[in-house]
């Protein structure tokens, strides 16, 4: 067996890899209008006190255990190859914190880094930690920690003005709509580490494992994909309210979605062709339109309710196709209006 310092197999690099190759449709409308805001980021960074990335780096520095050559050595290396493939001027560093609890996470604007809980690599292989790192460098690429900090900024700010049943009302709508971003930035992730990975199986299999934990013996991934199509189909619309009500106040798709979501992501052809060297460069990534971004999460959801089974969409496909064609409008008036 490879030791955990070498790689299985040569991975494809792709140079110049812009995120939108990999970003879900509606992450990267939200994300190419947020990029088209000059300086939107630098006033964010000036104005949030509740996010001081320095401070967190140095409270690592001193709590965690930085990865080098010396320590961690394995993911130190991942870390590196995943830079590598994905094209990142510069490579994260990558911090290992002792909690059972499993989690990863990128932090940062300027010069994020990544924070590996001690439970996340108790729980995974060498190689799902590869899609793990991979997922948090996606993460990076795509500047995610920006609508984050953005999120974690209004959900506090939220809290301080429940009395006022108005103002708390609107907050919680745009909050809502935040944490909506926030899962499909959590896809883009998903196939961003697939693309540092380049295994399906391994991708899929790590998410699997984040709902089922270590027994992989006892697991098994088709059974889990039909395990997604039943959580799709079952029920009445009694029963689609509830999922839409589990999934308020989270940040994260629950785990069959997510594996559903990846592995249909890949049967699409969009992982070979960008393996082929099919995929949008960086370098154009200012051509990139507000209005067309948004036509492309519109079809995206439109797909997505077309194909599921769930009856509580069905009674609500009218009304969100409303709601999506009004949107249409509006950013097709403000994208006349910018040109």
């Amino acid at each position: 067996m490879p030791s955990m310092t070498t790689p299985d197999r040569t991975r494809t690099p792709l140079p110049g890899i812009s995120s939108r190759a990999y970003e879900h449709p509606a992450d990267r409308s939200a994300l190419v209008a947020m990029r088209s805001l000059t300086g939107f980021d630098s006033v964010l960074k000036r104005t949030s006190g509740l996010f001081s990335e320095r401070r967190l780096r140095l409270m690592f520095l001193a709590s965690a255990v930085r990865t080098s050559e010396t320590q961690f050595r394995g993911l130190y290396d991942m870390g590196r190859d995943s830079a590598y493939i994905l094209d990142l001027a510069r490579i994260p560093e990558v911090y290992v914190q002792q909690d059972p609890k499993v989690y990863a996470m990128a932090i940062g604007f300027d010069e994020p880094f990544i924070v590996v809980s001690t439970g996340c690599l108790d729980l995974l292989d060498e190689e799902e930690l590869r899609f793990v790192i991979g997922h948090e460098t996606a993460h990076i690429l795509s500047g995610h920690a920006v609508y984050g900090t953005m999120l974690q900024i209004l959900t506090r700010l939220a809290t301080r003005v429940a009395w006022i049943p108005l103002g708390y009302i609107g907050l919680r709508v745009i909050v809502a709509a935040l944490e909506e971003w926030a899962r499909k930035a959590e896809m883009s992730a998903d196939r961003g580490g697939l693309l540092a990975g380049q295994d399906p199986e391994v991708a899929l299999r790590a998410l699997m494992k984040l709902a089922g934990g270590s027994r992989l013996h006892e697991m098994n991934i088709e059974a889990f994909l039909d395990q997604a199509r039943e959580y799709d189909t079952a029920g009445d619309v009694r029963d689609g309210l509830l999922k839409v009500l589990n999934l308020l106040g989270t940040t994260h798709p629950f785990a069959v979605t997510r594996v559903a979501e990846l592995d249909r992501w890949r049967r699409s052809g969009d992982y070979d062709r960008i393996l082929a060297g099919d995929y949008p460069r960086r370098t154009d990534d200012h051509t990139a339109k507000i209005s067309d971004e948004v036509k492309a999460a519109a079809a995206s959801y439109r797909e997505s309710w077309s194909q599921s089974q769930d009856p509580f969409i069905g009674v609500l496909r009218d009304v969100a196709e409303g709601a999506v064609n009004a949107g249409e409008r509006i950013f097709n008036r403000f994208s006349r209006r910018e040109n």
